[in-house]
């Protein structure tokens, strides 16, 4: 448990250079270890397991299990169109006579474009939907986009009959503990975040302590099949849809597999930024180990990857 702590210690000291303000945090074998260093705001004072960091594309995560949540209660179905799902309101494009599904919404394979960003307000990202030019035809191909994961939460809502926020809260968090994640309109490290028109992208704050919990029961799920979410966590990672020979997207995640003479290992991970926050998830449950980084400006993909293979290789 010391070496785990060295370790953390270390990625989240290299992390808290140029006065940034980082949380850090590692998996394995069972043991957890949380460490946080820097500055975290104008206060001075460093980070630590609860404190709130926006996690931007990493709500995309959280999204996709409450997906996997839905279909598992028959709220939803993976293939239903995301048009009938928003019941014929909103005007959603197609291609070569393919609907645009919810499985395709999470799994980056709708070939709606990247980003919605510079489309302003609610009633115009619908707007402009139906007039959106499709990249490739759904199901296909694998385009990243942050609409799509966008979309899905708002159809998970509308399906729902509530907030995307209060859906989350009941479906995901809840049911998990989680008492540091949501979507929250101010307070808090939340209250830097612009506006989110579609919160399923990106809208989501959260703690390193609430991650951990979250990698804790993706690293549980196939031992536990009565524990929290299993069956849902089961149901994400069982849809992959195929990006090259290394790498596959699943609900939610994205996830390659190392070359050989790189140790062949599995990492299962999402990155994400908001204003004034960055994070970075990743496990493998092959190993059993885990790696949640959060910082106030600096990019942690780098470090937090080199420490989850280094408790991949040597588990500590």
């Amino acid at each position: 448990m010391d070496e785990l702590a060295d370790l953390v210690q270390g990625t989240a000291d290299r992390l808290a250079q140029q006065n940034a303000g980082a949380v850090v945090a590692g998996i394995s074998g069972g043991q957890v270890q949380v460490r946080g260093t820097g500055r975290a705001g104008p206060g001075g004072e460093a980070p630590g397991p609860q404190t709130e960091f926006g996690i931007g594309a990493v709500s995309k995560v959280f999204t996709s299990l409450l997906l996997a949540r839905l279909v598992l209660d028959g709220t939803v179905c993976l293939d239903e169109p995301l048009a009938e799902v928003l019941d014929g309101e909103v005007a959603v494009p197609s291609r070569r006579g393919q609907p645009v599904t919810l499985r395709q919404l999470a799994t980056h394979s709708s070939g709606l474009p990247r980003d919605f960003l510079h489309w302003r307000g609610s009633s115009c990202v619908l707007e402009r939907l139906g007039r959106t030019r499709l990249r490739s035809v759904p199901g296909r191909g694998f385009r990243y986009s942050g609409l799509g994961a966008g979309l899905l939460g708002l159809a998970l809502a509308h399906r729902a009959g509530t907030g995307y926020g209060e859906v989350l809260a009941r479906e995901v968090c809840g049911p998990l503990g989680l008492t540091g994640t949501g979507v929250r309109d101010g307070g808090g490290r939340g209250s830097r975040l612009r506006p989110v028109v579609l919160p399923g992208a990106g809208g989501v704050h959260s703690t390193a302590a609430d991650l951990v919990v979250l990698l804790q029961a993706q690293l549980a799920a196939e031992h536990t099949p009565d524990g929290p979410l299993a069956p849902a966590i089961t149901l994400t990672r069982e849809t992959r849809h195929r990006v090259n020979r290394f790498a596959w997207t699943h609900l939610g995640w994205l996830a390659h597999r190392l070359h050989h003479q790189q140790g062949g290992h599995l990492q299962i991970w999402h990155h994400g930024g908001a204003p004034g926050s960055r994070a970075f998830v990743a496990f493998d449950p092959a190993t059993s180990v885990g790696v949640v980084a959060l910082t106030t400006h600096r990019q942690p993909d780098t470090a937090a990857t080199a420490l989850l293979r280094r408790l991949q290789t040597h588990p500590a």
